[in-house]
């Protein structure tokens, strides 16, 4: 069976016998935080019980947290499972794409039965979202998805760019949904996200997750915001009983005092992605402008992602896509002697092409 996305260390360790190091997931590499551990060590005492199936102190700290109105607050999950309620309690008949992007967003609005068009990302323009993207808003979408920063090219749209996708989509009867899973990696995360915009805008939904700043991907933990109640009680209603596990509860409350921990990811990440970015390209690949914890990239040697699984390295392969082919690639940032570790295969794989 094919895995559509990154992170299947599983597959490898049964293929290979040992561990890769893993720059498929873009997760941050300072693991997962150690209040964040022992939160769920001590919900073990909890789990005879069912799961609050309401949240309600996740809901309220998330609200503090995130600066909303507690009723705007639904956690989730993960945000897939929240991309699939959208799409399950809102039935859209026909939703507007960016490609590429996270995939998801089609799996879960094809599985409702809404059809999806596209709007290609050009490779002249870095793969950044333009205005060009305005006129199509008017074709009778009943949802349009963003994803700021984008996955997998790592490329914020600016926020005027969104306010001008809201206003369009508002005019023509749309709900806009945006992907704010990976805004806390970019240097100046408040002046992209549309939070402010939450209350005066029922039509716009916004998704976050704690799996990727708090590398708590196994404990399955998202939330999204909308001013639109009905929407949201429609979301619930199209989740299965106690969806947010008592582990993933009591881990999230506590990732959300964990400030200083942000900021160290932060600064890390910033540092490494810039001197990944140089090495990658002194290396002859071309590098776009990723402002998220991850690269994308392009890569002229054939068969890079296979030569680094021999490597002992994983990268995400960017072909299955859509608009994007084998010769791209995403690559997580992770720690200093890990990024040095892929820079120096990557360097091994290109000398040996010279030496064919």
């Amino acid at each position: 069976m094919l895995y559509p996305h990154g992170g299947d260390t599983l597959s490898y360790r049964e293929a290979y016998g040992r561990d890769p190091i893993d720059f498929s997931a873009n997760l941050n590499p300072l693991g997962t935080p150690p209040a964040v551990q022992e939160a769920v060590r001590r919900s073990a005492a909890l789990c005879a019980a069912y799961p609050d199936p309401f949240c309600r102190r996740l809901r309220r700290a998330l609200a503090e947290h995130e600066g909303v109105a507690v009723e705007s607050v639904l956690p989730g999950n993960g945000a897939a499972d929240l991309i699939f309620r959208l799409a399950y309690a809102l039935r859209p008949a026909r939703a507007l794409l960016l490609a590429p992007t996270f995939s998801e967003y089609e799996t879960a609005l094809t599985a409702a039965g809404c059809a999806c068009s596209f709007h290609y990302l050009r490779e002249e323009d870095g793969f950044c979202l333009t205005d060009s993207i305005l006129p199509r808003l008017g074709e009778g979408w009943d949802l349009v998805f963003l994803c700021n920063p984008n996955n997998p090219t790592g490329q914020p749209i600016p926020r005027a760019l969104v306010e001008a996708c809201l206003a369009r989509c508002e005019a023509n009867g749309a709900l806009l949904a945006v992907d704010e899973c990976f805004a806390d990696f970019l240097d100046e995360p408040e002046a992209f996200t549309m939070k402010p915009f939450l209350a005066q805008h029922p039509r716009l939904l916004l998704l976050g997750a704690f799996t990727k700043l708090y590398a708590m991907a196994g404990l399955r933990l998202g939330w999204c915001l909308c001013s639109d109640r009905d929407l949201l009680d429609a979301m619930e209603r199209a989740a299965q009983p106690w969806s947010v596990s008592t582990p993933a509860q009591e881990a999230g409350l506590a990732a959300l005092g964990e400030t200083a921990f942000v900021q160290r990811s932060r600064e890390l990440i910033r540092e490494q992605r810039e001197w990944l970015r140089r090495e990658l390209e002194a290396l002859g690949m071309r590098v776009y402008g990723s402002q998220a914890n991850y690269l994308f990239f392009r890569s002229p040697l054939p068969g890079l992602g296979e030569r680094l699984r021999a490597e002992g390295i994983l990268l995400r392969s960017c072909a299955n896509y859509r608009g994007l082919g084998p010769d791209y690639y995403r690559a997580a940032v992770r720690l200093p002697q890990e990024n040095e570790a892929l820079i120096r295969a990557v360097r091994r794989c290109l000398e040996r092409k010279e030496g064919d």
